[in-house]
């Protein structure tokens, strides 16, 4: 058989990804996620003593608004980019939205601040366990998030993998927030949006091996 009639003899046999079963499998991962972060945040670190205070509710949600809005924007993203060529049917400049809103209230916490205070702002007590934490919370729900869009065919590989590293980095902080105590802006903005892009960095990085068909 000549390598033209094999090529069109594929082709026929190929079938679409369907959106709607993918979507459905990444919202599932999306879910499955959340819960095994919180899982896994609840028995290792357990949830802060002070949650039902107001003052920690406050930030909690500040903390949550900021990952959810993450989360979200990454999975719409990653439902385009699991199929063929969906890489061109984005702008991936829209997921920075929520990390420039949590730096410009940072920048304004900060301002309004003493500057004898910005060090115990931006590092708080718990910046060294935030950094760990984190990523390796994050390990299981990439591994999902993988899974899920291996039901599919990502064509860029990397940037599939940057936005699974993405959702995995968002939803571990999402979990994590239930235990941490730092409750400054400028805290969350550094160490909760730094893990979160140490993920997405890392994904890329794994994303082509993983990804591989």
């Amino acid at each position: 058989m000549k390598t033209d009639e094999l090529v069109e003899m594929l082709s026929i046999s190929a079938k679409p990804v369907e959106r709607a079963t993918l979507v459905r499998t990444l919202s599932l991962a999306g879910a499955a996620s959340g819960i095994a972060a919180l899982v896994i945040a609840c028995l290792v670190f357990g949830v802060r003593a002070d949650l039902m205070e107001t003052r920690a509710l406050s930030f909690l949600f500040v903390k949550l608004a900021f990952t959810v809005g993450i989360v979200g924007l990454a999975l719409v993203y990653l439902t385009k980019l699991a199929r063929p060529g969906g890489e061109r049917r984005i702008q991936s400049f829209m997921v920075a939205l929520p990390f420039l809103a949590i730096i410009a209230l940072a920048a304004v916490s900060l301002g309004l601040a003493p500057r004898s205070h910005w060090d115990a702002m931006i590092l708080g007590d718990e910046w060294l366990e935030c950094l760990l934490s984190i990523p390796i919370i994050a390990i299981v729900p990439f591994a999902i998030s993988i899974w899920a869009v291996r039901r599919g065919a990502p064509t860029d590989l990397a940037r599939t993998g940057a936005v699974a590293g993405l959702v995995a980095g968002g939803v571990s902080a999402m979990a994590y927030a239930l235990h941490c105590t730092d409750d400054s802006l400028p805290f969350v903005a550094v160490w909760y949006g730094g893990t979160i892009a140490l993920c997405t960095l890392a994904g890329a990085a794994l994303g082509p091996r993983l990804l591989r068909w």
